[in-house]
């Protein structure tokens, strides 16, 4: 049964009628451990979209997280946003959210697993919604954007990956040779989380395994610059239109690799 959560927030997010919006509840396993994870899409559109993985930042599954799952659905896309942690496990703060997103940015085959089971979950939600399977994309912010490029690292056979504003680093940088569809990281040139050694150590690693990628930096942004409640200044800060241009080369990413064959 489908279940509209928040939907005067989402739908003043995303431009649409309050009951178009619809963010489900997706209860999966992961070697007998419950996750839920949340599918968000506009049922005005019947036809079949592309769907997208998203991966939250390090707060994991919350409200604010499907605001921003809904501003990268609007009437394009079908998303589904992974569960990290386990259902058990929802930071309540910025000192449990680094606990949480320490122990999987700790374990990257576990970050890598857990993506690669998100992703099948987004895969069988063709009952539920209308869905193109041959066009799916992943896309993170923050400790999700970091995510996605593992779970682009791993191999994953999907269309595109985007990272807004995470972390770049990896300790498998010989993996990216694994990397199978276009790359694109949007990235604040100001972020203070980013080390000019890592933002150069991705660099390095993307031309060793001439991997199709793109780098964005936009000035004048730092970290969490998509997230309207960032709110420390010269650290974590929203970035109006910064966001606006990521969003935008989001999409034009997507509307070029879901054109190809």
């Amino acid at each position: 049964m489908k279940k509209s959560l928040f939907p005067l927030a989402l739908a003043s997010l995303v431009g649409v009628a309050e009951a178009a919006v619809v963010v489900k509840p997706v209860p999966y396993e992961i070697d007998g451990e419950a996750f839920e994870g949340m599918l968000i899409y506009d049922d005005a559109v019947k036809t079949p979209r592309p769907g997208l993985l998203m991966v939250p930042n390090w707060l994991g599954v919350t409200e604010d997280s499907a605001k921003k799952a809904a501003r990268a659905a609007g009437d394009k896309y079908v998303v589904f946003m992974a569960d990290m942690y386990g259902k058990a496990v929802r930071p309540k703060n910025p000192d449990e959210a680094k606990a949480a997103a320490g122990k999987v940015r700790g374990d990257r085959a576990l970050m890598r697993k857990r993506a690669q089971a998100a992703v099948a979950v987004l895969k069988a939600q063709t009952a539920e919604v209308a869905l193109d399977t041959s066009k799916l994309g992943a896309i993170g912010f923050c400790f999700g954007g970091g995510t996605v490029l593992e779970l682009a690292r791993s191999g994953a056979d999907l269309k595109g990956f985007v990272s807004f504003h995470g972390n770049l680093d990896t300790p498998n940088p010989a993996d990216a040779k694994n990397i199978k569809a276009p790359l694109l990281v949007l990235h604040g040139a100001d972020d203070p989380t980013v080390s000019d050694e890592q933002l150069q150590g991705f660099v390095a690693e993307m031309k060793a395994a001439k991997t199709d990628w793109q780098l964005v930096s936009y000035g004048g942004a730092v970290h969490s610059f998509t997230n309207p409640t960032a709110n420390v200044p010269g650290r974590n800060e929203y970035h109006p239109l910064a966001a606006a241009r990521a969003f935008k080369a989001m999409d034009d990413l997507f509307a070029e690799v879901f054109a190809s064959p």
